[in-house]
């Protein structure tokens, strides 16, 4: 299994002086964080995979309603981070890969499960907009480090 935590982010040089600081831009960098051209490719997908599960969504027939009431439940894997940033990375990550959206979409194909099959897309749909919007998969170290790397407000420090 893949290591959960981050390595923490590196400090000035020794030969720089107390007051030089890293860029923000450098600051946001995490070690094996994707960045440059994978990074944007990596959201286009996320943007492909959303624009996919909404158009089969729509050739299905199933209720919008029901699309937006469900759209954000992977959400609530964020009460994870009650119990800590690994325990949160855990629940998040499991609600926001891919392998559980393409389990149900197989089982829903196969089954002949309208309603499997539209749980499926919904999913897939959340987790595609997330990733075209930047938030990537956790690591367990902290909460703003992903796999697309750093989220959220730069520390102005």
């Amino acid at each position: 299994m893949a290591e959960l935590s981050a390595p923490r982010l590196s400090s000035p040089r020794a030969s720089d002086p107390p007051w030089v600081r890293q860029g923000a831009e450098e600051q946001r960098q995490l070690p094996g964080a994707t960045r440059g051209g994978v990074r944007a490719m990596l959201r286009l997908e996320g943007l492909a995979v959303l624009a996919a599960a909404l158009a089969a969504y729509q050739y299905l027939g199933a209720s919008w309603g029901a699309f937006a009431m469900l759209f954000l439940l992977p959400d609530l894997s964020f009460l994870g981070y009650l119990a800590g940033a690994r325990v949160g990375a855990i629940a998040y990550n499991a609600a926001h890969s891919y392998v559980g959206p393409v389990a149900l979409l197989a089982l829903g194909l196969v089954g002949e499960m309208p309603a499997v099959l539209a749980l499926g897309l919904v999913w897939a749909a959340h987790i595609g907009l997330d990733r075209a919007l930047g938030y990537g998969l956790k690591y367990g170290s902290e909460f703003g480090a992903t796999h697309l790397g750093r989220i959220g407000r730069a520390d102005p420090w």
